[in-house]
């Protein structure tokens, strides 16, 4: 085990040089989670490790069940562990009250769900600034500007989401993550309810968020299409990490998951 995992950080090592000795964007050390108690108990993670480098696109995949989106909302701090710890930079969330974890998802944290969560009373504009007003600040108005254009919504700001296609309204749900220039973005399923043209183009606009804006990004997918935009896929089976791939294709993740049985 020790051989293998030099051997995964040699690779990680040369496929990312410039990542080494960096802080991790995000971290799980010896995560476990149990959800209910005595024979109904069941260990949604294992003993997870597992780090995320900073400006870096990494996919989280693995069969129905093996813990993705619960190692997702733990390390976003959305659910807690019931042992082990996570973090984002240097922060340790176990540590934090629940004013100051709050405060660490407002404004260190952006958030893409499936479900696009936005208000139907708001223009698309007052959606993607939403989290800087409850902060008390303003928006940018530069990088404002870029997010809406490379996005690509911007003769549909005015509108309600109601006026919107789907891929818009995911788009500007992302627009909405990227505007308070998060540390890292945490990405459930973001793809689930868009057709694949729409779900191509929110993956470019993730995937040109990390080269461009050096962006964070950990995304829970089952697609291995949409995996494929990522630099790096951890493979979850049975709420431990069994795997990783650097520079995947939608090939070589289709062939991996099989042997996982997802």
């Amino acid at each position: 085990m020790a051989m293998m995992m030099r051997a995964r950080t040699a690779d990680a090592e040369a496929s990312f040089p410039h990542l080494v000795g960096t802080v991790a964007a995000a971290r799980a050390t010896h995560a476990v989670k149990v959800y209910g108690h005595g024979d109904t108990a069941v260990r949604a993670l294992d003993g997870v490790d597992v780090e995320f480098a900073p400006g870096q696109f990494t996919a989280i995949m693995g069969p129905s069940g093996s813990g993705k989106s619960t190692l997702l909302h733990c390390l976003a701090g959305l659910d807690t562990l019931t042992s082990g710890s996570v973090s984002i930079g240097h922060t340790i969330l176990g540590t934090l009250r629940d004013r100051e974890l709050t405060r660490l998802r407002r404004d260190r944290i952006g958030f893409i769900f499936q479900a696009f969560n936005l208000l139907p009373t708001l223009t698309a504009a007052e959606n993607i600034t939403l989290p800087l007003a409850l902060a008390g600040r303003k928006p940018d108005a530069a990088w404002f500007d870029t997010v809406v254009d490379v996005v690509g919504l911007r003769d549909r700001l005015g509108h309600r989401p109601a006026e919107l296609s789907g891929g818009q309204q995911q788009r500007v749900a992302a627009a909405r993550a990227l505007v308070s220039r998060p540390e890292i973005i945490f990405a459930d399923e973001p793809t689930g309810n868009l057709d694949s043209k729409a779900g191509g183009e929110l993956l470019a606009f993730m995937r040109r968020a990390v080269d461009a804006f050096n962006q964070t990004i950990v995304m829970v997918t089952h697609d291995p299409v949409a995996a494929s935009y990522a630099d790096r896929i951890v493979f979850l089976a049975d709420g431990q990490v069994v795997d990783e791939m650097f520079e995947p294709t939608a090939e070589r993740a289709i062939d991996h998951m099989k042997q996982l049985g997802g």
